[in-house]
């Protein structure tokens, strides 16, 4: 890392938290990703989508137990 990224990240740690947590929101804003309204979105549109799967016979419950139990058996040392 250069000596300029060093400055930036003592001077940011040097900053009192809740200007670290806005400093933190502006830079992963800054990466595009997606918002939790986006992600909350994409989720209920998953789950409407499994229950429409269900309810028209397309898709099947598998009890919890079953589903842990063969990932134990997949991935037993």
């Amino acid at each position: 890392m250069s000596t300029w990224s060093n400055k930036i990240i003592d001077d940011a740690l040097s900053l009192p938290s809740d200007e670290r947590v806005f400093l933190v929101e502006k830079l992963l804003m800054s990466l595009n990703l997606p918002v939790q309204a986006d992600i909350e979105q994409c989720w209920a549109e998953e789950a409407e989508r499994r229950l429409s799967q269900l309810a028209q016979g397309e898709a099947e419950l598998i009890p919890g137990n079953e589903v842990f139990m063969k990932i134990r058996q997949k991935y037993a040392k």
